[in-house]
């Protein structure tokens, strides 16, 4: 009765996070009609893609001192999408969690056996980061993160959906909960950062181009996404290379060795190495902007290929419980 309905749960979660991310398109949408907002004299980018004036940062784009009434009209309504998709994101989170925590119920175990309960947790990690960070002032993370969360829930539910059924010898460690929980925190962390650096590149776009329109004005500067996108990235890092030291740990309990060169391990290897290099760049050579965003997205790329592409193509000792 708990996998009914924690499926219910799980299926309800994807339809109101598609319903919140066409309230966020149609913000988007909607901000298409809002003045443009012109660069300030003065501000340049550099090659990176950072503001800079003279050796300062830059500061944020001003809006425009007047506005028309059409324009005030079209900043309430856009308030109001956004409103409205803060507040099914919310629904939906709720539906989510319910479906994870009935998950666990139904198997009477941490629900992380397997590909299906490790996305729709990790999932559930992104959407509470960006419910922290939307009653901060993020709220304008909501497309991309909405967006995330229709897919990766959707594919959850339709291909990696697998019934409640006990844990595989090697999983019953309480290295499972630890490895576990701090690879999904950190993904979560990674994707966000991801979502923001795909933003920087946007909005650094439109700066370079001395005109920032629609939605992109309500953006931060370009200087500000990117410290805000490193900053995840920071606090990601450690809890990746914690994830892969316990994973080593529990491949001794359960194999008989820290290390076997298992595609699942090399990949997070070649994930590690990716983010490193990133972190190393920033604070090394002074990489800010464009260049730290793309690695950072390829970055990202490898994350995900690790988390599904793995699972899907090749076969290995991290092959269990279906998919």
């Amino acid at each position: 009765m708990a996998e009914y309905w924690s499926n219910l749960a799980m299926v309800t979660s994807v339809v109101v996070y598609l319903l919140a991310l066409g309230a966020f398109a149609a913000e988007w949408a909607a901000a298409r009609k809002l003045e443009p907002e012109v660069v300030p004299a003065g501000v340049l980018v550099a090659s990176g893609g950072e503001e800079v004036i003279g050796d300062a940062p830059a500061p944020e784009v001003a809006a425009p001192t007047s506005k028309a009434p059409d324009d005030t009209a079209t900043r309430i309504r856009v308030d109001m999408f956004g409103r409205m998709g803060l507040a099914l994101t919310l629904i939906g989170w709720a539906s989510h969690l319910a479906g994870v925590v009935m998950r666990g119920v139904a198997g009477n175990r941490f629900p992380w056996g397997n590909m299906y309960e490790f996305v729709t947790a990790a999932m559930l990690f992104i959407v509470t980061i960006f419910l922290v960070l939307a009653f901060r002032g993020v709220r304008w993370l909501g497309l991309p993160v909405t967006l995330l969360a229709v897919i990766g829930q959707g594919l959850a539910v339709t291909v990696f959906y697998v019934a409640v059924a006990p844990l595989v010898p090697a999983l019953h460690s309480v290295w499972f909960v630890i490895h576990i929980v701090a690879a999904a925190v950190a993904g979560a962390a990674f994707n966000v950062g991801g979502l923001l650096s795909i933003l920087y590149l946007l909005k650094s776009r439109a700066v370079r181009r001395e005109k920032v329109r629609g939605y992109l004005a309500k953006l931060p500067s370009p200087t500000r996404i990117d410290e805000l996108a490193y900053r995840f990235h920071a606090f990601a890092f450690p809890l990746w290379t914690f994830a892969i030291a316990a994973g080593s740990v529990w491949a001794e309990y359960a194999w008989g060795r820290f290390w076997g060169w298992d595609p699942k391990e090399t990949w997070s290897l070649v994930t590690w190495v990716v983010y490193a290099g990133y972190l190393h760049a920033r604070a090394t050579a002074g990489w800010r902007g464009r260049r730290a965003a793309v690695v950072a997205i390829v970055g990202l790329a490898c994350f995900w290929f690790n988390f599904v592409g793995i699972n899907l193509l090749v076969s290995g000792l991290h092959s269990y419980a279906g998919i």
